[in-house]
Formats: C-alpha cells, structure tokens, sequence
C-alpha cells in the first residue's frame, strides 16, 4: 500500500494499526468504525452497541507534538494519510476531532489510572489529548491472511465445531498440552491463536511458535489443529481480556472458547450459591465459552490431572508455572519432563544459549550411550540424550 496523495499525515504505531485492522475486518464486531463524541456519550449511557456487549469506546487519540497540531489544525472531510514509522498504511477522512480524558480512557480498559499498574505507563504514553472519528482505509495483510486460512480450514474438513484457544506457549508445558487435548476432542477443528505482543518477552514469538508447531505436527491428528498468529494490542491489555477474546474468536468463525480459570480478566466471584465472572455480563455473544480447572501433577496419581478430580490435597500437587519454568530454562536448566516435554526443553535451551558447548560432538559421545558409529549431532539432540540420562533409575 503506498499513499498517492499530498496529504497531511497522522503517525499511528503498530498496536493502533492492529485495532483498527481488527475493527476494519470486521473482528470486532459490532464496533465497525472510530466513535464519534456523540457515540462515545450513547455508549456510556448504554454500556453496550446495539444489542452486543463491548467494553468500552473504540477510539483513535495518536499522540505526540505532531499529531497534535495536524488534529488541532484539521477539518472537516479532510484526508489524513495514516503511517506507521515511514510506511503508509491508510488513510482517515476526518468526521470529527474532540478532547478525550485520558485518565477516564484508562479507567475503561484497566479498570484503574493508577501508573503503578503492570502496563498503564506505556499505555498513557500512546494517548494524545484528541479523538479523530471518520470513515478510514487501513492495511488489512495482519488479519487477512487469518481470516483466510480459518475459513479454508473450515471447508476442508467440513468443521461444524470450531473451538478456539489464545495462549501464550511461553513456555509451551504439559498442562498446555492436556488442554489442547482435551478440547480437540469436542472439536472438529481446533484453532490455537498464539498470542504474539508487540513487546517480546525472553522467548520471542518465532520460538514459541517453533515449539507450538512441533507439537502439533509431531503429537496431535493431522489438519485438525490450526495455529493462528494473535498480534496483541492494548486494547486486550486490561481486565476486559476475556470479553475481545471472545467477540474476536466468534468473530473469526470460532463457536466456542476455551480459557482456564485463571485466565487474565475472568474475575471469579461468588454469588447467589453459584460461581460467577466477568463472562456473566456477555450479553449478544454467539458464543460458547468454556472454563477449565488448572492441571496439575500428583505425585500420588502419578499422572496429570484436574484440581476438580484429584481427592489429594495441594501438598501433591506439581503446578504448572510458566514463569518459574521459564526461570530455570533461563539458568541454563533442563526442567523434569513432568513439566515440559524433553524435546521441547529442547528446541528452547538451544534457542536460549546458541553454541554453549565447545565441542557438542566429543561431549555427546563421551557421556551419552551411541551406535558407536559417527554421527552429526547438535545441541538439541545433546538436550534429549542427557534428559534421557536424567530419566535412568536403576542407580537412584
């Protein structure tokens, strides 16, 4: 997409570039385009659009020095070419610019203004002091190709029951892998949308997806498992998570969402001698949303297994943390194959420490059982040899 016109530009980041491509694919319907004031003030009386849920406004407010005088400066049916650092990526017919409150902004999608919130900082950064509504064209390739690839997948195999799980894999465990189970089994056609945010943590996206993808080739039925990249913005940053989650996986063709109990937003409460969450205001979401228990290990059932099933106390439980895993990959450790699967372990401890042997091939030799025949070996398959080490029993 290249800009063909000598318009004044708006400088929008990558995060807005994807909320309004989601909102333009009709993602996150019912939003389909930028509010105007009087919207906003409708939306606010009315808590919802239309018949459907949504949490809060959509709304464009880009910031910094520039954009600020263009908005101050801008009139009515003037065009705005959109761009994301140097690339044009739209454009916006300008409908209407009003001030917005920003604390009141933040409030709407974390549930506070407070800086001392994990991600309110960066968030209050990205909001300039006016809303811009208007007609708009943006690039749509983010979503597109996604939207593409479901609906082949649907006709190929004539899927009825498309179930949908966003996760992180971060790192991908045992506990991911009984839930993706689980839930293929209710499912003609399983869509595993990996969370991919515009600021990466210790594992980047492509790893994570590498990891995801060999479990899916390697362990699951062929075709019926779909993964999908999800790009984050800070409109699911908050505690209406749960809420776009759902409008977005409905809205991808999917007729059911799977989440777990402790998934970010949910906001478990008791009630009425029932349990209760934020999935209870949903209201015009066509769409069934499942919660599951946590997985645990028990060392007593000797195998995985739900907190909902197991009768033995947390004291045999074995949870499943992906922050602590994370913590020992990143000191250089092989986690017990009860966490994570060894050839994971693998694919990742390689990733995170590149060439950290010396000599892989004299090493692997000397302490790990072989043909006796020379063979290449990398440091991936010096990880599994060793986990397998680790699994001999008869001297423990």
């Amino acid at each position: 997409m290249a800009s063909t016109r000598k318009n004044r530009a708006l400088y929008i980041d990558e995060q807005a570039l994807s909320a309004l491509a989601l909102a333009k694919a009709g993602l996150l319907a019912p939003v389909d385009r930028l509010m105007t004031q009087q919207d906003v003030k409708t939306f606010k009386e009315m808590q919802h659009i239309g018949s459907q849920t949504f949490p809060f406004p959509f709304l464009l407010s880009p910031s910094g020095k520039r954009n600020t005088q263009v908005l101050e400066t801008a009139q009515k049916e003037e065009i705005l070419d959109l761009f994301v650092k140097r690339h044009y990526v739209g454009w916006i017919k300008v409908e209407e610019i009003f001030p917005i409150d920003k604390k009141e902004r933040l409030r709407q999608i974390y549930g506070t203004d407070s800086l001392s919130h994990p991600g309110i900082s960066a968030t209050a950064e990205r909001i300039g002091p006016y809303c811009i509504a208007g007609e708009y064209e943006i690039d749509l390739s983010t979503v597109q190709g996604n939207i593409d690839m479901i609906e082949r997948a649907k006709i190929e195999h004539d899927a009825q029951h498309v179930s949908a799980i966003m996760l992180a894999a971060n790192p991908l465990h045992r506990g991911h892998e009984r839930l993706i189970r689980q839930s293929l089994e209710k499912s003609d056609l399983l869509i595993l949308f990996l969370l991919k945010p515009y600021q990466e943590g210790i594992l980047d996206y492509e790893i994570r997806y590498k990891t995801l993808h060999y479990f899916v080739t390697n362990y699951l039925p062929k075709n019926r498992v779909l993964i999908v990249p999800f790009e984050t913005n800070y409109l699911f940053a908050g505690y209406n998570e749960v809420i776009l989650d759902a409008i977005v996986a409905k809205n991808y063709g999917c007729d059911r969402l799977i989440i777990g109990k402790n998934h970010a937003g949910i906001g478990l409460f008791y009630d009425h001698n029932q349990d209760n969450s934020i999935l209870n205001t949903l209201k015009g979401v066509d769409i069934e949303i499942e919660t599951v228990s946590d997985f645990v290990y028990c060392n007593s059932c000797k195998t995985l297994v739900s907190t909902r099933t197991c009768p033995h106390g947390q004291h045999h439980h074995i949870s499943y943390h992906a922050d602590s895993i994370l913590e020992l990959m990143q000191a250089g450790l092989l986690p017990p194959a009860v966490l994570i699967r060894k050839d994971i372990s693998a694919l990742i401890l390689s990733h995170l420490f590149p060439n950290r042997f010396k000599n892989i091939g004299k090493l692997y030799y000397d302490i790990l059982p072989n043909s006796g025949i020379l063979e290449s070996h990398n440091e991936q398959d010096f990880y599994i040899g060793l986990m397998n080490l680790y699994q001999t029993t008869s001297l423990t």
